[in-house]
C-alpha cells in the first residue's frame, strides 16, 4: 500500500487528487474500522490510518475519513482547545483550503468565511497570496498552512498576509519546518524534480525553513507564538490521534 499512495502522489496533480478522494474516503473507512486509532476531527476510530509522504512515507499519518494528517489534528485539537474560534463571529481567510476542514468551517455560523487559492477547486476566490485582491486590515484570522514553502517571493505574501488582518487579529502559519536546522535553506538552481524532492521534501517546495521562519514572521512585523501543543498532551492522546511529537504551531498576532 505504501508503494501505492506514493506512486499516486507524485503522479496524479493535487486538484485531480482532491477530487478522486471524495469517491475514495467511503470505502477507506469502512475497510480500516477499529478502535487503535481515532481521528478528533470526527471522532471515528480506525485500526490502522493510512501512510502517507512524497519521500519518505509515513505511517498512520492520514486519516481513512477525513483525510486529514498530524498536523490538521493538531491544529484542530488546539483551536477547539486553546480558541473560541468555533464560538466568536469572526472573519476568516482560509489559503489552500484543506478538505478536513473546508466544510466544517464553512457550516460554522459563527464564521463569514472565504476561501483562497491560485488552483485548488475548493477556492472561492482565485488570487495569487502576493498580489491579494482584499483590503488592508479586513480579515480577523488567516490560515495560511504548508503554502509558503511553495512561493518563491515568501517575503512579498508574509507582507500580504500582515496587511490583510485586522489588527489585533489571529494568523497560523504552519509549514513543514526541520527544527534541527538553524537557517532557512533554498536554491533556485535546482530545477530537477527528483532532486528537489530529495533535498526540500517534495518536489513543488522551494525551500526547506528552519528555526529562523519565526523569526522571518517577526520581521515582518507579526507577534509570534511558538506553540508546542504535544507538550501538554499526554502521550496516549499523542499516540491516540497519531500527532506529530514536538510539531510547533505558529500562531501570529497583528
Amino acid at each position: 500500500m505504501k508503494k501505492l499512495f506514493k506512486i499516486i502522489l507524485n503522479i496524479i496533480p493535487r486538484p485531480f487528487l482532491i477530487r478522486l478522494s471524495y469517491i475514495a474516503r467511503p470505502f477507506l473507512s469502512f475497510l480500516l474500522k477499529g478502535d487503535r486509532f481515532t481521528d478528533p476531527i470526527d471522532g471515528k476510530s480506525f485500526r490502522n490510518f493510512l501512510p502517507y509522504g512524497y519521500g519518505k512515507q509515513r505511517d498512520n499519518a492520514l486519516s481513512p475519513s477525513t483525510l486529514s494528517l498530524e498536523r490538521h489534528r493538531l491544529l484542530w485539537l488546539y483551536l477547539k482547545n486553546e480558541t473560541v474560534f468555533f464560538s466568536a463571529k469572526k472573519k476568516v481567510l482560509h489559503f489552500a483550503p484543506e478538505q478536513a476542514f473546508y466544510k466544517r468551517f464553512r457550516k460554522l455560523k459563527n464564521l463569514d468565511y472565504t476561501t483562497t487559492d491560485l488552483y485548488s477547486p475548493l477556492a472561492d476566490v482565485k488570487a495569487d497570496i502576493c498580489d491579494l485582491p482584499f483590503g488592508d486590515n479586513e480579515f480577523d484570522i488567516i490560515f495560511c498552512n504548508h503554502v509558503l514553502e511553495h512561493i518563491p517571493d515568501d517575503t512579498k505574501a508574509m507582507q500580504e498576509l500582515y496587511r490583510v488582518l485586522k489588527v489585533g487579529g489571529m494568523g497560523i502559519f504552519q509549514i513543514p519546518q526541520d527544527l534541527s536546522r538553524e537557517t532557512t535553506f533554498e536554491d533556485d538552481s535546482i530545477i530537477d524534480k527528483k532532486e528537489r524532492a530529495k533535498i526540500f521534501g517534495q518536489y513543488d517546495h522551494v525551500r526547506v525553513y528552519g528555526r529562523d521562519y519565526f523569526d522571518k514572521l517577526r520581521s515582518i512585523g507579526f507577534k509570534v507564538d511558538e506553540i508546542d501543543y504535544t507538550a501538554i498532551l499526554s502521550v496516549d492522546d499523542i499516540t491516540r490521534y497519531c500527532l506529530a511529537k514536538g510539531e510547533i504551531i505558529p500562531v501570529c498576532y497583528k
